[in-house]
Parts: structure tokens; sequence; C-alpha cells
């Protein structure tokens, strides 16, 4: 009984944390989104610097939680997100139209994976008491005789 009791806070313990750390992903979620759409206007080396970090920041924590969740082509897109935005070794493209659909593009993924919300079944434990039958003994069983012959 304490065993299943340990077994179902633990798993309300993580419920919360999970929520918790939704909570917290949205926003900064949505703020890179605003980032990547803001890059579309024409605005100083230093804001696209600042965009390549907070983008780049983005695509590492949300690889990090895909690959727990063992969901694999979004792994394989946000690294492609990662090293286009990556602050230490940048990818200079040099012309802004290629960068607007780029921008865009990463904008709406962060804000499609801001706001979707995975509905997961709460598997809820119940605990059942397992009543033990009596045990009977053969060797110390009393047969009548009236049953036997029939």
């Amino acid at each position: 009984m304490l065993l299943k009791k340990k077994s179902s806070l633990r798993l309300i313990l993580i419920h919360h944390c999970l929520k918790l750390q939704f909570i917290i992903m949205k926003p900064f979620l949505i703020t890179c989104s605003i980032c990547c759409f803001v890059a579309i206007l024409t605005l100083p080396i230093i804001y696209y610097t600042f965009l390549r970090a907070i983008v780049s920041l983005g695509a590492i924590v949300l690889i990090y939680n895909f690959f727990k969740q063992k969901n694999y082509p979004l792994i394989a897109v946000f690294i492609v997100v990662l090293l286009l935005f990556n602050p230490i070794f940048p990818i200079y493209l040099h012309r802004k139209s290629i960068w607007i659909p780029l921008d865009v593009i990463t904008g709406l993924l962060f804000l499609i994976i801001g706001y979707y919300e995975k509905k997961e079944p709460v598997k809820e434990e119940k605990a059942t008491e397992v009543l033990a039958a009596p045990k009977t003994y053969t060797r110390d069983r009393i047969v009548s005789a009236k049953r036997e012959i029939q």
C-alpha cells in the first residue's frame, strides 16, 4: 500500500514538473518567435547577433526536449535551425532576401511548438487491496462417509 502511494506521488510530481516546464517554455518560445519576426526589418548587426544567440538557445532546449520524447524528425529540423543560427560559427548568406523566409519559417516553428499542447490521458493507479484467500490443507480435511457413497 505504501509503495503504491509513493508511486502515485511520484507520478503527480512528474506531472507538475512537466506542467511547470511548459509554463516556462511557452513564453520563451514565443519570445524566440517574435525575435525572428522582428528580424525581417532592417536593424543593426548587434540585433542579428542577439537573434542568433536566442534562437540557438531555443533550438538547443527543444532538441533536448524532443530527444527525451524520442521525436527524431523534430530533432532533425531544429538541428538545421541550430546550424543556421549558431553564433559561434555563423553562416552568412549575405542577402536579406534569403534570410527573410528563413526568419519567418523559424518564427512559425517556434510559435507552433510554443502553442502546441500534447494532450495525454492521465494514468491513475487505483490502489486495490488483494485479499488473501484462506489456505486449505487437504490432509486435515475430514471426509464424510456419505459423500463417498454418492
